[in-house]
């Protein structure tokens, strides 16, 4: 050893490796001592540490590193102002130790590098992140007195670096966010505990990496622990008052998270990425036009929460969002947006199949080229969504169908699709069929609906499908109030060319049903006809299908619609075509 034993007595050395603590302790002071002597001799100084690296914090046994540690301590101690100049030296062997398999090693390099930090201050900031990844591990060490050692270190680092100017935000984001995903609670709250007091600092702008770590945050608030969830829950509520009063903020890229947390199966999590959605929304401006269609896709599901607070969130962002107004040249994706509603059409909800449609109906109504350029992918969904058990639903579906039949192409289109439905599927044209047809003579102008169906059901091949729709038109044509305009226009049809031409114009599909036709002619006060018809029914076959429509039509003439042939019939007389019982046997 030389010159080394020279600087250093060999009882000291000995006493540095002694199992006993005291020993090693007095061995350090004297250490801290010797250090003091040599003053600026740099070279004596760099010996020494080297000493103690070698001989003693790389040793196989565990008292030599701990003797070695200490010793490192009590170095930088004596060193005083002069301790900087030998950090790169004294701190890596310090660090290393940390991982060290011995408990005891681990707590003793808590404790050395804490009296070395305590003396050299924003000088270690140079070891910043090495220090914080050691203590990171050690936040979550199986030795409970290494916890409390690493504790106590923990906060002296945090009091260095909030007072600080050399302190590297843009190097330490980085490796928080390759630990922010990690489930042990001690880390978490460790992590948590560094963004709270970085924020608090002035000079660093923690709100503007905010991105980097936010998903980390968010994944705690479902935390098992409650003190977890609402140490994050205090973080983020402070971080959304800041981007509150912050004139500049990327909202980009949080949208993305915050759109990825809002379906979390947790609830508060949930609750929480929507409140933040809300206000992004409100503040985000022309930034959150490109993710509209995401953030539309977060928001609908949740409208049909089963919490009542995030429902009630939801249904204010969708107004929010619905309310803002944008063009398609400001990025606004027209197309992601349909494509979202499209999905939800199939949600199991209701509610929010409902608010689906209604963004469907907006969307048509304010973008309707760009809307119709997507025609293909929303108009068979929208047909099957019609078999939905909600009438609300149904309603909705023929509203936005109806819009999109505005112009000629597409209402022709529309009229063929449902017949083609209809045709394939005889529970929706008895269950729905009525409402449908109905909903859409309102909506589209019933002589023009009906015009249209009678149109493509003359050439219909399926007899037995163009009878059984042809009885529904007609029950709605002499029933439904909606389609009253329609029957006063057949009344006038002897007198009238426009009544004449609309009765023309049902007849030929009309005749696929001998008792529709029939009614038809009544209701055109076509009598003479009306008894040819029935005239020439005689000489068919009757048999239960005819009786069954006849049954429908003698209890429909006992109907208001019919009422005014009945006063002809007691003013001019009985008409004999209208004894329809004694002529079939009924």
């Amino acid at each position: 050893m030389g010159e080394r034993i020279a600087v250093i007595p060999a009882s000291v050395l000995r006493n540095l490796s002694d199992k006993l603590y005291e020993k090693r302790k007095n061995a350090a002071l004297e250490i801290e001592g010797i250090v003091k002597q040599l003053a600026k001799d740099h070279d004596k100084i760099k010996a020494v540490i080297k000493l103690l690296i070698s001989e003693f914090t790389s040793s196989q046994h565990a008292n030599h590193r701990k003797g070695g540690l200490i010793g490192l301590a009590a170095a930088t101690v004596g060193l005083t102002s002069e301790a900087a100049h030998h950090l790169e030296q004294i701190v890596p062997p310090v660090l290393k130790a940390f991982t060290d398999q011995d408990s005891r090693v681990r707590f003793y390099a808590c404790e050395a590098l804490y009296n070395i930090a305590k003396v050299v201050r924003e000088d270690c900031i140079v070891f910043f992140n090495d220090i914080f990844n050691v203590l990171c591990k050690l936040a979550a060490d199986s030795d409970t007195d290494v916890q409390s050692a690493a504790h106590l270190l923990d906060r002296l680092v945090k009091d260095i670096v909030t007072e600080s100017d050399q302190f590297s935000i843009e190097e330490f984001i980085p490796l928080l966010r390759e630990r922010m995903n990690v489930l042990n609670p001690f880390v978490r709250q460790f992590l948590v505990g560094w963004i709270t007091v970085l924020d608090s600092v002035p000079d660093i702008d923690m709100l503007g990496f905010l991105p980097d770590f936010l998903d980390g945050l968010f994944n705690m608030l479902s935390d098992s622990s409650h003190e977890i969830r609402q140490q994050a829950d205090s973080a983020l509520s402070e971080f959304l008052q800041e981007i509150k009063n912050s004139p500049s903020v990327d909202y980009s890229r949080m949208a993305e998270i915050l759109v990825q947390r809002a379906s979390s199966p947790d609830e508060f999590t949930r609750l929480t990425a929507i409140t933040w959605i809300n206000d992004f929304v409100k503040l985000g401006g022309d930034q959150l036009v490109p993710y509209y269609a995401d953030i539309l896709g977060a928001i609908l599901p949740c409208i049909s929460d089963t919490e009542e607070k995030i429902r009630a969130v939801a249904r204010e962002t969708n107004e929010e969002l619905r309310g803002i107004k944008s063009e398609r040249t400001e990025g606004f994706d027209v197309g992601a947006m349909v494509s979202i509603a499209r999905r939800q059409l199939y949600s199991e909800w209701e509610r929010t199949r409902i608010e689906a449609l209604l963004w469907l109906l907006f969307l048509l109504n304010r973008y309707r080229t760009e809307v119709l350029y997507f025609l293909n992918d929303i108009f068979e969904a929208l047909l099957e969504v019609l078999s939905d058990p909600s009438d609300e639903v149904v309603l909705l579906v023929i509203e936005v169908l109806a819009c999109v039949a505005k112009d000629q192409q597409h209402f022709q289109h529309l009229v063929a699709s449902l017949l083609r439905i209809f045709q394939f599927d005889n529970s929706l044209l008895k269950k729905r069929g009525f409402l449908i047809i109905r909903r859409l003579c309102v909506l589209l102008n019933a002589e023009k609906v009906f015009r249209q169906l009678s149109n493509i059901l003359q050439g219909e091949v399926d007899l037995e499908f163009a009878s059984l729709m042809v009885q529904a038109l007609n029950l709605i044509l002499l029933t439904s109030s909606e389609v009253s305009e329609l029957r006063r226009l057949l009344k006038d049809s002897l007198v009238m060319p426009s009544g004449k031409d609309f009765f023309v114009s049902l007849y030929a599909s009309w005749s696929h049903s001998p008792m529709s036709v029939i009614s038809l002619c009544l209701l055109a006060q076509n009598y003479q006809h009306a008894s040819m018809v029935i005239q020439s029914l005689v000489e068919e076959d009757i048999n239960v299908k005819l009786l069954d429509q006849l049954d429908k039509l003698i209890n429909l003439l006992e109907t208001p619609v019919f009422a005014y042939l009945r006063l002809q019939s007691m003013i001019f007389g009985p008409l004999s075509f209208l004894n329809l019982r004694d002529m079939y046997g009924c």
